[in-house]
């Protein structure tokens, strides 16, 4: 069971070195990076992570993969995995349907894309030549120069059905997002499929003790509305620190692998220590 913290993409990008620093003498497990259109680039976040860090792995929850070649992804990826070995795991989504379509990202099929990069961004970081002439990605006899010794895991960032059972078909692991609870991870499980070793990695809102109430409300509507589920049925580590664990307890006792927090505010390790302290 691991334990994972997300650098808020609100948080000010210069406050990532600090907070890298501080979270490598705890604790957590991990630290997860950001990739929202218009926020900060996932990739650059976690090289920056990874240097200012030593025992932390760093994820990257997710670069969207309409607005990623697979070839410049796995040679982002294998770059990073070279410098800082086993320290990296690479998330790969839908990415936001309508940011797509503002940037002209948007695709026929996201379902064949997703697949199509997860395959062969895996493939060329195992060190393959890979030709693949499919529905969206085209790739013709390349690889990498620099193949990774330790191929980081690509996990799928997913919610849907049919994208959580691909995710179990060609990834190593599903990042599923924030306000899912213990009741809907055996049936999320269930749907993914795969082996024992498929990573199952949950992000859930923490928040601890009094203060910004309204913005934890305005968090819960935005992704209730995103889940398509009543605000009533958004789950998240909130509450006294002793509730706050338990809850994160209980999302590992349903089958999360590694429970990643997304502190709430502006003083995100306030709310970090004082889980790791009831935990």
């Amino acid at each position: 069971m691991r334990l994972g913290v997300m650098f808020d993409r609100d948080l000010p990008p210069e406050q990532l070195i600090p907070f890298a620093g501080e979270l490598d003498g705890t604790a957590v497990d991990d630290l997860w990076v950001v990739e929202d259109l218009g926020w900060t680039g996932g990739v650059s976040a976690a090289a920056t992570a990874l240097a200012v860090t030593s025992r932390l792995r760093v994820g990257i929850g997710i670069t969207p993969a309409p607005l990623r070649n697979p070839m410049l992804l796995a040679m982002e990826l294998a770059n990073l995995a070279r410098m800082h070995p086993g320290r990296l795991a690479a998330g790969i989504g839908h990415g936001v349907p309508a940011w797509m379509r503002q940037v002209g990202a948007a695709v026929p099929s996201p379902l064949s894309l997703l697949e199509e990069t997860i395959t062969s961004v895996r493939a060329l970081l195992r060190g393959e030549t890979v030709t693949l002439h499919g529905r969206s990605v085209h790739l013709d006899g390349v690889s990498l120069v620099h193949p990774p010794a330790e191929p980081p895991p690509v996990l799928a960032g997913v919610k849907g059905p049919r994208s959580l059972a691909l995710s179990g078909r060609v990834a190593q692991g599903t990042i599923v997002p924030e306000g899912i609870g213990p009741a809907q991870l055996p049936g999320v499980r269930s749907q993914i499929g795969g082996g024992a070793d498929h990573e199952l990695v949950v992000f859930t809102y923490l928040h601890t003790g009094a203060g910004t109430a309204e913005t934890v409300e305005e968090t819960v509507a935005g992704q209730a509305e995103f889940l398509g589920v009543s605000p009533a049925d958004v789950v998240m580590a909130t509450g006294t620190p002793a509730e706050a664990a338990a809850q994160v307890k209980s999302m590992w006792a349903a089958g999360a692998d590694t429970v990643a927090v997304r502190p709430l505010g502006s003083d995100p390790l306030r709310h970090i220590n004082a889980l790791l302290s009831a935990l």
